[in-house]
């Protein structure tokens, strides 16, 4: 048989951030409630020349040169995203062009911040079907462009970055199971309506200090519209997080407690620690990047797997639990070994 297994992860972030105490001279919100409910102290914000394409070639760059491959032997290209810099051609496109890839397939997934996750269940399949040898995944994320930073209920929360990993064909299990899903019955509670082109739209003021100021002139609203219903997506996406990790393992035959980390979508920690606590894996092997960079969308998952490997936490021949839910609503869940 034919296995996907990961060789190279890569981040990238923009060096402006917001902290939560600029947010408090642009809207009506504290440091301490927005720590208390969602567990964000900063988040990264992309200045004019840092796109979604831009970010996520840097990303890829990363995984190369951790993986010690040439670019022009990766078969194929998905990235995850909904914050496009073009409609078409996909960023895929523009990645695989500004890297100098391979000739293959070169597309583009949106299935908001579950995005990560579909765009990984695509490349292992291509790569278990014996349809590329080797593919490079990426999510990335430019939210700053998207969110109305007069909404203090949602501008809180995203940030922008992106991540990459790359695949590769073995004959040993990498990716042990992907596993996506999606149930539009519940597309109110969570949606995002269209606007202008996302590389013009106006981008959310940054700082590098906490102590800098918002501009006013800098964070107005744009034409896009984020809405959430945060307490219906806190109820769904707990218990199905809880429902589809339980199915992977007994799909697989695997116990929960052979876990050694959970990579979760970073949205919320209250989120990320119930749904911790219902599948009985302590915070200690959990790992949170959210703190300091907030919600990344599709990019979240890619950037924290990528910053516990650089740190030493994943390690080879450790079993890696990643999960995420977004707007839709969807889900996905993968078991992997590394």
């Amino acid at each position: 048989m034919i296995f996907s297994k990961v060789i190279g992860t890569g981040g990238y972030l923009p060096e402006e951030f917001l902290t939560n105490y600029d947010l408090e001279k642009r809207v009506e919100t504290t440091h301490a409630w927005i720590v208390e409910r969602t567990g964000i102290v900063k988040r990264h914000i992309a200045n004019s020349k840092e796109t979604t394409t831009m970010m996520g070639t840097e990303a890829a760059r990363r995984a190369l040169k951790m993986a010690g491959v040439q670019p022009n032997s990766i078969d194929m290209v998905v990235v995850a995203t909904c914050t496009p810099d073009l409609v078409f051609p996909s960023a895929a496109c523009l990645i695989q062009a500004e890297l100098g890839l391979g000739f293959g397939p070169a597309f583009d997934v949106q299935a908001a911040c579950s995005g990560f996750m579909y765009a990984l269940h695509v490349a292992d399949n291509f790569i278990r079907s014996g349809s590329a040898k080797r593919a490079l995944v990426i999510g990335s994320e430019v939210m700053s462009r998207v969110v109305d930073w007069t909404d203090r209920k949602t501008c809180i929360l995203f940030g922008d970055g992106a991540g990459a990993l790359i695949l590769e064909a073995s004959s040993q299990p990498g990716i042990v199971s992907c596993t996506i899903g999606a149930d539009g019955r519940h597309k109110d509670i969570l949606y995002l309506e269209n606007g202008n082109n996302a590389v013009t739209a106006n981008v959310g003021a940054a700082s590098n200090s906490s102590t800098s100021s918002v501009s006013s002139s800098s964070t107005g609203s744009n034409n896009y519209r984020l809405q959430m219903q945060g307490n219906a997506v806190f109820k769904l996406a707990v218990n199905m997080l809880d429902q589809i990790a339980a199915e992977v393992m007994t799909t697989n035959r695997f116990n929960l407690s052979d876990v050694n980390w959970l990579v979760p979508h970073q949205a919320n920690i209250r989120i990320i620690q119930a749904t911790a606590q219902k599948l009985n894996i302590p915070m200690e092997r959990v790992v949170v990047t959210l703190h300091d960079q907030g919600n990344t969308s599709a990019a979240s998952i890619p950037l924290a797997f990528d910053c516990a490997v650089r740190d030493g936490r994943i390690v080879g021949g450790q079993h890696i639990l990643l999960e995420a839910f977004g707007g839709g609503l969807t889900w996905g869940t993968a078991l992997i070994k590394v």
